[in-house]
């Protein structure tokens, strides 16, 4: 009997290792399936057990061993794949109202995806246009819409282009910070000022009461979007302007103007006015064509409703072919997009509405690049061909 004892514990340990060595088995079959996509795999695993006989009165330990084959499936699932690395370069121009945004999405797009160089100059919204439209660019940055030569420009060089609508913004009228005479400015007295016939000089010829002070102007050069912007919402007329003025494509410049004269008075957009916060004082606008109008301040608010008089959407317009040639346009431009309202409160401009910048984006996924104005559900375009 003790030795039947032994002879069980003896054979209790091969069960053991054949139990270790079935799962060891199954593991590797399973791991093989997983490298080389899932499926149903086999595996051959010797089983021991043990049986007890008796035999003439005595009891008998017996070690059986048995060959088994042991069948599994595993599923495996890919994990999904990753996006080409991108590579190449971008060339935008244009607005510097619209740079700052630009940049700023730019600068976290080539964060994302080192291999693509993404270079944004400031010529103004007509110098990047004048480079656009005979395809030196793939983007023109523009603070107004594209204009009816421009588009013409555009066809008759082979450029087809779409627009993309990015934020709001109200371009702010700014004097002196020691400007204490001042409180609020009509439309009407801001046309006979700048009018190209304007005979008025001093501060005292816009309104009794002001000093009698020569007034000092600043205002955006004859190549940018604002320019352009400004005399057709002010003067009435794209263009016509007086031309006895500071001017400048460069907002800073107009900035350091206006904080350094203390009988100034400029146009700037207010983006640029809000960073140089203290410098210059922003001037309440009231729009004396309306009825009822009242003295109103550029916001986030009054600038997404258009009640600020000043207010005008932002665009990118984009060479269409480059876009479906180049990956690493298409995908910055549904970047842009996608972040749109994140980058424009970063620079302190007025994002559109959230739905704009989700439709818009799955638009330019899906391959529609016509249309997206429309999303905006805004009814002011000021300049351009429609």
């Amino acid at each position: 009997m003790a030795s039947g004892t032994k002879s069980g514990v003896q054979a209790a340990m091969p069960t053991v290792m054949s139990a270790v060595m079935l799962v060891v088995g199954l593991v590797v079959g399973a791991v093989a399936m997983f490298f080389v996509g899932g499926g149903v795999g086999q595996s051959a695993v010797t089983v021991t057990r043990v049986q007890t006989v008796t035999a003439a009165g005595e009891r008998i330990v017996m070690t059986v061993t048995q060959p088994t084959t042991v069948t599994a499936t595993v599923t495996f699932t890919p994990p999904p794949p990753q996006p080409p690395r991108l590579t190449g370069t971008i060339e935008i121009d244009g607005s510097s109202t619209v740079y700052p945004l630009t940049e700023a999405a730019a600068e976290a797009f080539m964060k994302l995806h080192p291999g693509v160089k993404i270079s944004v100059g400031i010529s103004g919204t007509g110098g990047g246009f004048k480079r656009f439209v005979v395809g030196e660019t793939d983007i023109n940055d523009a603070s107004r819409p594209i204009t009816r030569a421009e588009a013409e420009s555009a066809a008759k060089n082979g450029i087809v282009w779409f627009e993309v609508p990015l934020a709001l913004e109200g371009l702010a009228i700014v004097v002196h910070p020691t400007n204490t005479w001042v409180d609020c400015i009509t439309i009407s007295e801001l046309r006979e000022i700048w009018k190209p016939d304007s005979k008025i000089t001093r501060w005292s010829q816009v309104r009794s009461g002001w000093p009698d002070q020569p007034i000092k102007l600043y205002g955006a050069g004859p190549d940018s979007g604002t320019f352009d912007y400004f005399t057709e919402r002010v003067v009435g007329r794209a263009k016509a302007s007086r031309t006895d003025y500071v001017a400048s494509e460069d907002d800073n410049v107009l900035i350091a103007g206006v904080a350094a004269e203390r009988f100034a008075l400029g146009y700037i957009p207010y983006a640029y006015v809000a960073e140089a916060a203290g410098k210059v004082k922003i001037v309440p606008v009231r729009d004396d064509a309306v009825a009822g109008s009242t003295c109103v301040e550029p916001n986030d608010e009054t600038v997404s409703t258009f009640r600020y008089p000043l207010s005008r959407p932002l665009f990118i317009y984009v060479n269409k072919k480059k876009y479906e040639e180049k990956p690493a346009l298409k995908e910055f431009v549904i970047f842009y997009v996608q972040k749109g309202a994140e980058f424009a409160k970063k620079v302190k401009y007025t994002p559109l509405p959230s739905v704009y910048y989700e439709l818009a984006a799955h638009l330019l996924r899906s391959g529609v690049t016509d249309g997206l104005f429309g999303l905006t559900q805004i009814t002011l375009r000021n300049a351009g061909p429609r």
